[in-house]
């Protein structure tokens, strides 16, 4: 709990950030890093915004044009770009708990939303604005897909062969998390400051 508390949790005054660690965008002069922490959540929702619109805009591509089709192979049977409807998590696990994985998606989305606030670091804005726009594609599906409000299956198309079939938003979502373990290893944390282990 305490190590959560430390990466999520970020003081909100230049000397409580600990150990003598500095953030390393602190403006001279002035209020530390709070220009550039603004810019930081620009970054994010920024992020957040294209990945959210490239996903709906797939999306919708794929319903009016390849669902009730022949999928389109792209690299032979390799990759293929096949509309199925999914009503489980990411890569079609789980489809019992369609209510559970729409109530997470808006759990992650709630919490990116109150760390921005608290973001100093460029690249955990990357990470958190892959998360936001990824988790935010796939709850509109769940909120206004059939077969019901926090029901809706989720529009999947990218099939490549001896996987599971995905979307835009998956890979978002699994991108931002990859960048975050990358980032949580190299002791840099969402407020810029580094730490050691």
């Amino acid at each position: 709990m305490a190590e959560a508390e430390r990466i999520i949790g970020t003081p909100d005054t230049p000397d409580a950030a600990g150990d003598g660690q500095e953030r390393p965008d602190a403006d001279q002069g002035g209020a530390p890093g709070r220009p550039r922490g603004r810019r930081r959540i620009a970054v994010l929702f920024a992020v957040a915004a294209f990945a959210y619109l490239l996903d709906l805009v797939s999306k919708m591509i794929v319903v009016a044009k390849l669902e009730h089709n022949e999928p389109i192979e792209i690299i032979g049977d390799w990759l293929r770009f096949a509309a199925i409807r999914n009503a489980g998590a990411a890569f079609g696990f789980g489809e019992a708990f369609t209510v559970i994985f729409t109530v997470i998606a808006a759990a992650v989305i709630v919490v990116i939303a109150r760390l921005a606030r608290k973001l100093y670091s460029l690249p955990w804005a990357v990470a958190l604005g892959l998360l936001l726009g990824g988790a935010l594609g796939n709850l509109t599906d769940r909120i206004f897909r059939s077969p019901g409000v926090f029901k809706g299956a989720v529009v999947d198309f990218i099939a490549p062969k001896h996987f599971a079939v995905f979307n835009l938003a998956d890979s978002a979502i699994v991108c931002g998390g990859i960048l975050i373990v990358i980032l949580s290893f190299r002791g840099l944390d969402p407020d810029g400051t580094v730490h050691k282990d």
